[in-house]
């Protein structure tokens, strides 16, 4: 079918670099694309640490100029939400009432940021996802002295190692052992903990959260299951996020933690998913995958951009993520499953400069660097070929 016009649904990352993809390869139709917010497509693994910190002003989050967009010829329409899709004539609705027709819709609606069951709404609580959320995020933190976290993963390590270099005490709490330790496994994770504690973060981990404690309208504490409450002036609420898949509830696809996709990222004909939103079959693997993270955002929009011109090829990527926290920045390839075998293969733990290598029944599922780049990127290389074989294990 010979693409005419494409609707963008979405001014995520994943969206932006679906159309810059199109626009390279010499597509010269319409394209229209639709955003949630108010704001230009902007970068979001600055904001819990470089916005959150200080250290950027907002617009240096921002992935293009203004002249740069406009030089694209799409149409950006921001801050109208869709809020339907009628997936038999490619049709999206939007808050403010408009009905947009395309030859081909790609969905680029991310996540959303889980909260805590039952949670009222009380001052000084905050989740993180948006460069709105930060701002008001960071706006509290200014004014405060004492953070609760809930949630050890990616997101809410980065925020308590940001919130000790703005001098707050900072408590970390979740329900596993140690931080990212579902993201790492043990080995890494344990070193996270000791990282965490040596900068001054108390780590309550290991228990669960029934609860927040509040008075006057403003949160004073987090509950723990163990009973005890940890008094916070502010408490940010990190504890994952989910597909923003509602607004497809009659739209006829298929939804199942995400928006399911074939190979090709294809949900039906001639409609797409890229980024956090999108499960699709990996091929390599032989089962159903869906990332969230910011180089599978880049690289699946380009992906589905050759398929709209005709280049089908299965999305077949090595899953890639990093994080930084206070002086250690760690580079992540492929899977890391928790109870896989690990060795370290570059440097020395106790050095923290080393890359450590996951194995599930003896073959390479990922590799992970702290602080070697360099030698990590040649390592991947290991994972690279371990799925041109059999699809890898990744329980």
């Amino acid at each position: 079918m010979s693409i005419q016009n494409v609707l963008v649904v979405g001014a995520s990352a994943a969206g932006l670099a679906t159309v810059e993809a199109l626009r390279r390869k010499g597509y010269e139709g319409a394209v229209t694309v639709l955003g949630d917010e108010p704001h230009a497509p902007y970068d979001r693994p600055p904001l819990s640490k470089q916005v959150l910190a200080g250290a950027w002003e907002p617009s240096r989050a921002e992935l293009r100029t203004a002249d740069f967009l406009a030089d694209l010829g799409a149409d950006f329409r921001f801050g109208d939400p869709a809020t339907g899709l009628d997936a038999a004539t490619r049709t999206v609705r939007t808050e403010a009432g408009h009905e947009l027709t395309a030859d081909a819709v790609v969905i680029a609606t991310g996540v959303r940021p889980r909260t805590l069951p039952g949670q009222e709404p009380l001052a000084g609580v905050h989740v993180l996802r948006s460069l709105d959320d930060c701002l008001a995020l960071r706006a509290d933190l200014l004014a405060a002295s004492r953070l609760v976290v809930v949630g050890e993963g990616v997101l809410g390590s980065e925020i308590a190692a940001t919130a000790r270099g703005l001098g707050l005490d900072v408590t970390l709490t979740g329900p596993l052992a140690a931080p990212m330790a579902l993201q790492v496994g043990p080995l890494v994770s344990g070193l996270l903990a000791d990282l965490h504690t040596e900068q001054g973060v108390r780590l309550r981990l290991g228990t669960g959260v029934t609860g927040l404690t509040g008075a006057a309208g403003r949160v004073t504490g987090v509950e723990l299951a163990s009973g005890e409450v940890l008094p916070a002036d502010v408490v940010v609420v990190a504890i994952g996020a989910v597909p923003a898949t509602d607004w497809l509830a009659d739209s006829g696809l298929e939804l199942d933690n995400g928006v399911v996709c074939d190979a090709l990222c294809r949900a039906e004909e001639g409609i797409y998913a890229v980024g956090d939103v999108a499960r699709w079959h990996h091929e390599r693997l032989g089962r159903w995958v869906r990332l969230e993270n910011r180089t599978n955002a880049t690289e699946q929009g380009m992906a589905v951009a050759a398929t709209l011109l005709g280049e089908e090829r299965p999305y077949v990527p090595v899953p890639y993520f990093w994080t930084d926290q206070y002086d250690a920045k760690l580079q992540c390839h492929g899977f890391l499953p928790a109870d896989a075998e690990m060795d370290v293969v570059e440097g020395e733990l106790a050095a923290r400069r080393f890359v450590v290598r996951y194995r599930v029944d003896g073959r390479v599922t990922g590799v992970l660097g702290w602080n070697m780049p360099k030698q990590t990127r040649l390592r991947r290389q290991e994972v690279v070929d371990a799925l041109r074989s059999d699809p890898v294990p990744t329980h």
